[in-house]
């Protein structure tokens, strides 16, 4: 038996306590959370936080060799040129890369990541990780129908390969609006098991929309420059988002991805959809590659169910999960400590369907704990501007 207790716990469900202690057996489980008076010895203190294990429910683990190599502040549709262009590498240092990530992952007190993959290369790596991770087996035919079975033939192999356990699951999902054909959605749709979660990119750069809106805009350009044909596309004349609904499983639970221009209007007819709708953020990506962030009041106000992700070391400098939460507090210190929390914990478990086990502090469960320290604190919410995360257990 263990005992935890810190100046502040943050529970994941909205909870926050102080004075308390937790208590979990030496695996990790939490036994029960009780009153600090009950406890005079034997605990262990964290001058600082403690919160549930976070869930990065965006990565691309694959690319991680790429650190540092993508000039910052090119837009989207150069950044994916750049990661076309030059993510291949020896294999010896994309498997060493891999290591090193999911390793930082977990020592910065990360439980489970939703992840993207375009090849096998991740999956020795996260049948033997501490880690739950979700497989994205991630699929595009660039708008062009006549692609779709040599897509099929490419990556239906990857997800082969990927593993589905106790710990780890998978599922195949469409890149973005913008780049997968409705033969491919429906190809993607046939071969899932009901009930899992898809992950789609959501409304990351104003080209998109506008490819949709007007068909113009720099993926006309980026297609024409790579030789597809964009004859047979007709913009629907609404934003992407709703191209995307049209052809995703609204019995599943789906994650949009980024969302730097998504409108309260797309939030309302994602919401109207389906009730198994997740948003992912990714504040420092974002401001990576586009200098821009979502109005996260918008979702506030809408009542989405966000969630935190990191994306690649292609677009981001860590893979820290509460290095995101410090960023939107930065950027966006009208949202509460707790909501980003909840953000980072719980509701990134249920995106993935963890919440069973992971996400919150409640007795039964097995969520990890992660010690928030260096953090200031002043007479309303902790200043949590140089603080560190590390897991404890």
């Amino acid at each position: 038996m263990k005992k935890f207790s810190a100046r502040r716990i943050y529970a994941g469900d909205g909870n926050v306590w102080e004075d308390k202690v937790i208590i979990t057996d030496d695996m990790g489980t939490i036994l029960s959370v009780e009153d600090k008076s009950l406890h005079p010895d034997g605990v262990r203190f964290i001058d600082g936080i403690i919160t549930p294990g976070h869930i990065n429910t965006h990565c691309h683990l694959e690319l991680s060799h790429l650190k540092g190599k993508a000039p910052t502040g090119t837009g989207l549709i150069p950044f994916i040129t750049h990661v076309v262009t030059s993510r291949d590498a020896a294999p010896e240092a994309i498997q060493d890369a891999i290591v090193q990530a999911d390793r930082e992952m977990a020592d910065a007190g990360i439980v489970a990541v939703g992840d993207i993959s375009n090849k096998s290369d991740t999956a020795a790596v996260k049948k033997q990780s501490d880690l739950d991770y979700y497989t994205f087996v991630e699929m595009f035919d660039f708008l062009h129908p006549g692609r779709t079975a040599e897509t099929l033939q490419q990556y239906l192999p990857v997800f082969d390969q990927q593993s589905a356990d106790g710990h780890n699951k998978k599922s195949l999902v469409p890149h973005a609006p913008y780049s997968v054909s409705e033969a491919l959605f429906d190809e993607i749709a046939l071969r899932n098991t009901p009930g899992g979660t898809i992950s789609i990119h959501n409304q990351e750069t104003p080209s998109e929309n506008e490819l949709f809106l007007h068909k113009k805009g720099g993926f006309v350009d980026f297609y024409e420059k790579i030789g597809i044909d964009l004859h047979h596309f007709e913009a629907p004349g609404n934003h992407s988002i709703h191209y995307a609904l049209q052809h995703l499983d609204p019995e599943s639970r789906t994650l949009f991805v980024h969302n730097t221009l998504t409108t309260s209007e797309d939030i309302k007819s994602a919401h109207a959809w389906s009730s198994g709708t997740f948003w992912a953020t990714c504040a420092n990506a974002n401001l990576y590659i586009e200098n821009r962030l979502p109005d996260y009041n918008v979702f506030i106000q809408s009542g989405a169910k966000m969630t935190i992700g990191t994306d690649s070391l292609t677009s981001n400098w860590q893979l820290s999960v509460w290095e995101e939460v410090k960023t939107i507090k930065k950027y966006a210190s009208y949202v509460p400590l707790d909501t980003l929390i909840e953000w980072s914990t719980l509701n990134g478990a249920k995106a993935l369907g963890y919440e069973d086990r992971l996400g919150s502090i409640v007795p039964g469960k097995k969520p990890g704990l992660v010690a928030i320290e260096n953090i200031k604190w002043t007479n309303f919410e902790p200043d949590i501007s140089a603080s560190t995360s590390r897991k404890i257990i």
